[in-house]
């Protein structure tokens, strides 16, 4: 059955055999006003997801959803959801235990590239009272070295060349407030979504700093007006495969163009700090604290820091999904010493949590078998994930002299891996923003590590420094290339 508005009845008929959740409220009845910009699988897998409880509960009829997509190869998941009337599945994957909920809670999509008026029209909307995103790691426009803005960004210039016809998120951002100021329009909050430690505080400098590139009044009036929450985000996320569509078919009946599918686990711990006021997402899971800091920088450097890890040694190793390395007693043990050894010690301590308890869930999550996490996923963008993932960990490892030997054979194994094919011979993409660069040092006349290392927007200046570092990511290498990862893995004592 084809999913949009005029089959939902029949859909929630179908609910007692197949256990699909359907929205109980009239989406007629909702306005929207929380606009997300980056409508990707985690998105609807998190924040509408959490909305959807809320508007379930009839307690949040002024806080349905507009999406945004601001990049051209946003136009498909678009196109997908406009003809699903905005509608779309979450399936929630877990052995024995697949539950199927229809999401309603995104009410409209504009495509920036086609829509850019009627986009700037809903931000200075009145009713648009938080301004959501999720953006990858790569769309803050910093410099991953200073982690501060980058002014000297081609898009970045254009916006400041063209403040009226803005192509990036913090282009509309900077109009739509001044607009709203203008006419006397309380500002919205800003909230990110994305896997950044402080990304409350990375958002506001970088609303902050190109703002004042165009308007120094105006950002002032932002710095004293508008509020930029901070908040640790969790819920693992693959890629929809056609796959799961057909798993999804055959298991409930929904025709769906672009599912999304998901672990059972979700967290999400925000700062309350919000400008225009917020739902009530405490009464449907999420946990508001003022140490979001500290969650934050446990769940990057032990889940991503990990995942990052587990996906570059994956690849190479020939293995496809995130189970897989745990199904490898070697990179499975491998996994477990990087978070309690390298990252656990120089985690501040949080009240109520236990470190080896968050590991062994994050073990259990990532043996999950039904989600099939594809590695290629994880590893994709590295050059952004690696300086906020896993290079405080280094940075940690290297000043307090710390064993190196996990991370180092990380970037040998990161080496390896941007050659473009993996342990089994076959070619694939590297997805990677900044792959001409990290190509580029490797290409270059000279040590071949150290080259590598020298990349400053990925390895801040520290790493270069340190002989020990480099000595061992070369052993690591010539390892790999003569040895092999198992037997790498194996000379480590794994």
């Amino acid at each position: 059955m084809k999913l949009n508005t005029n089959n939902i009845s029949e859909i929630a008929s179908l609910s007692q055999t197949a256990k699909v959740a359907v929205p109980s409220y009239d989406r007629a009845k909702v306005t929207q006003g929380i606009v997300h910009i980056g409508v990707g699988g985690f998105h609807r897998a998190h924040l509408a997801m959490y909305m959807e409880k809320l508007l379930n509960k009839g307690e949040a009829n002024q806080w349905g959803i507009c999406g945004v997509g601001l990049r051209a190869d946003d136009q498909r998941i678009h196109d997908a959801l406009s003809d699903q009337d905005n509608l779309y599945t979450l399936y929630e994957l877990q052995p024995g235990e697949d539950k199927v909920q229809v999401i309603g809670a995104i009410g409209d999509f504009i495509l920036a590239q086609r829509e850019s008026e009627k986009l700037i029209a809903k931000l200075i909307d009145p009713n648009t009272r938080i301004v959501s995103l999720t953006i990858t790691e790569g769309g803050y426009c910093i410099d991953d070295n200073t982690g501060l803005f980058n002014p000297l960004l081609s898009e970045i210039i254009a916006d400041v060349n063209n403040p009226e016809s803005p192509k990036t998120a913090f282009g509309y951002l900077a109009l739509a407030l001044k607009k709203r100021r203008d006419a006397g329009i309380k500002p919205f909050t800003v909230m990110s979504c994305d896997n950044l430690p402080n990304n409350g505080k990375v958002t506001r400098q970088v609303m902050l700093s190109f703002s004042a590139l165009i308007d120094l009044k105006l950002s002032q009036w932002i710095a004293e007006n508008v509020s930029f929450p901070c908040a640790m985000v969790d819920r693992i996320t693959p890629a929809t495969s056609e796959e799961h569509r057909a798993q999804l078919l055959n298991a409930s009946g929904i025709d769906d163009t672009w599912p999304v599918v998901c672990e059972p686990f979700t967290q999400w711990v925000i700062e309350d700090n919000f400008c225009n006021g917020r739902p009530a997402w405490e009464t449907v899971g999420a946990e508001f604290t003022d140490n979001v800091g500290a969650y934050e920088e446990m769940k990057i450097g032990m889940l991503n820091g990990s995942h990052l890890a587990m996906a570059l040694i994956g690849v190479i190793s020939g293995l496809e999904f995130a189970h897989h390395t745990m199904e490898s007693t070697s990179l499975h043990r491998f996994i477990c010493d990087y978070m309690s050894k390298d990252v656990v010690p120089k985690l501040a301590p949080i009240a109520n949590v236990d470190f080896a308890l968050y590991q062994d869930s994050l073990i259990e999550r990532f043996s999950n078998p039904v989600i099939c996490d594809q590695l290629q996923r994880i590893g994709s963008d590295a050059s952004s994930k690696f300086p906020k993932f896993i290079l405080p960990t280094l940075t940690y490892l290297l000043d307090n002299g710390k064993d190196i030997d996990r991370i180092a054979l990380v970037v040998a194994a990161w080496i390896i891996y941007l050659k473009g094919v993996d342990g089994k011979g076959q070619s694939f993409e590297i997805a990677d923003p900044k792959n001409e660069i990290l190509q580029s040092a490797l290409l270059q006349e000279g040590d071949l590590v150290t080259n590598f290392l020298a990349i400053e927007d990925v390895f801040g200046d520290q790493v270069l420094r340190s002989e020990v570092f480099i000595e061992c990511v070369q052993s690591q290498l010539i390892s790999l290339n003569s040895l092999g990862p198992a037997k790498t893995l194996s000379a480590l004592g794994y």
